[in-house]
């Protein structure tokens, strides 16, 4: 069916005014999550001094959130989907940040064990409630940008927090290291948004009292329309959907690129201050630019994924890249403005991969198959944030040097590039916008 002049405008307007409305909140909201998700980077800068622990033991340490994520992850989605996506987004929100609390008051091992467990079970189910939550707003063709508008939030929560936890860092209050302050500081936020969101987001358009009458039944046609689209192709049940061989590859994919991008995250910090010897604040700035430079290449690539349409090169490339520009930090990174500058490289590919990623699984999957499809993809490939920084440690343990490592890591994104070819979906575009 054609669309109408008055239709355009009314489209239009509707766009724009649930862009500005709900896009900057749920980018706030996964700030907060990223740094409570990440802290523990910056921490492992005081925290290992304090507490007696080896790079093993940081490492597993910082895997076990991923164990935890991946617990509730599926019915997380899925509840997202048939009850309520702002309820649960809140609910999620609160508990991890009481136990991101709590973990300023650890003192052993199996203490920072637990309680990075807890943390990742807590927040298990918010990536893919927001996912499933813009399927509810955005049209296919506008999923690409508004998942890059809210996955900025990923780079630029460490431009935020890198400062901040070094900051944080040199501060000693009430007795209490400035690594225990980290905690406690960054945890409350998430208690208070998570309150603030049961009220500020709405779970449906039809329930939408800040749109006009006829914005809100133009977005619902217009999703319906899709909905409908869909299913005359393929409706999947949820069992097909999660067996699907698409799905698979994109779980595949998804892994092994945060395999590679978990175990650059966290220890990045690391590698510059034994590479440098520089102080807290300094090395905390560096290990920003990559981020601010993912921020920025983010937001290109998913404009030029709805541009075109095309979603598997635009998600692959960038995975080669990364790797490509990690294998020659391994070579080349003796010196620290080097290693910076080409880390800075990396983070820009790597976030570049995310946006056109996410905009696949709902442009072939509907409603609770595509829930649990995307609780599936995001638990199981955010196993790799178990794997790169375990690995890290382990081979960094066993090596005494961080390349044996890092080697790890390119192999994982060249993989998640090849892998991204291989997902027939890809290669059918979606209409240009």
């Amino acid at each position: 069916m054609p669309v109408t002049p008055p239709d355009l405008k009314v489209g239009q307007r509707a766009r724009k005014r649930i862009a500005w409305r709900l896009l900057p909140f749920l980018f706030l909201l996964y700030v907060i999550a990223f740094l409570d998700r990440m802290n523990v980077g910056a921490a492992a800068l005081q925290m290992p001094g304090d507490l007696g622990f080896n790079d093993r033991v940081v490492g597993l340490g910082a895997g076990m959130f991923f164990l935890g994520y991946l617990v509730l992850e599926i019915p997380g989605a899925l509840i997202a989907e048939r009850w309520s996506a702002r309820r649960w987004i809140a609910r999620i929100m609160i508990s991890w940040g009481i136990i991101t609390v709590v973990m300023a008051f650890i003192h052993t091992a199996r203490e920072f064990y637990l309680i990075r467990f807890l943390v990742g079970a807590a927040e298990a189910g918010f990536f893919p409630a927001v996912i499933v939550y813009i399927s509810h707003w955005f049209r296919t063709e506008d999923r690409a940008k508004a998942v890059a508008c809210f996955y900025a939030a990923n780079p630029l929560s460490y431009v935020i927090g890198s400062p901040l936890a070094g900051w944080l860092l040199g501060i000693s209050w009430l007795g209490l290291r400035g690594w225990r302050w980290l905690f406690i500081l960054e945890g409350i936020p998430a208690i208070v948004f998570g309150v603030i969101t049961v009220f500020y987001l709405t779970d449906w358009p039809r329930q939408a009292c800040w749109l006009r009458e006829d914005e809100r039944d133009w977005l619902t046609t217009q999703l319906e329309r899709e909905k409908q689209a869909k299913q005359k192709v393929r409706s999947y049940t949820i069992w097909q959907a999660l067996s699907q061989r698409d799905v698979i590859l994109l779980t595949l994919c998804y892994f092994c690129a945060t395999t590679g991008g978990y175990g650059i995250a966290f220890w990045l910090p690391t590698i510059l201050k034994r590479l440098s010897g520089q102080s807290d604040i300094r090395i905390t700035l560096f290990a920003s630019l990559p981020y601010l430079a993912g921020f920025l290449v983010q937001q290109l690539s998913g404009w030029r994924s709805d541009k075109t349409g095309e979603r598997r090169w635009h998600a692959a490339v960038p995975m080669f890249l990364c790797g490509l520009t990690l294998l020659l930090a391994v070579i080349f990174g003796s010196s620290i403005a080097l290693a910076v500058t080409l880390f800075t490289l990396v983070g820009a590919f790597y976030f570049a991969f995310h946006p056109c990623f996410w905009a696949v699984p709902t442009a072939f999957l509907t409603e609770s198959a595509a829930a649990a499809s995307i609780g599936l993809i995001n638990s199981l490939g955010n196993l790799g944030g178990f794997v790169g920084p375990l690995m890290m440690g382990y081979l960094v343990h066993r090596t005494r040097s961080f390349n044996a490592g890092l080697l790890y890591l390119v192999g994982s994104l060249c993989l998640s590039g090849i892998l991204m070819l291989a997902v027939g979906v890809g290669r059918r575009r979606v209409p240009p916008s």
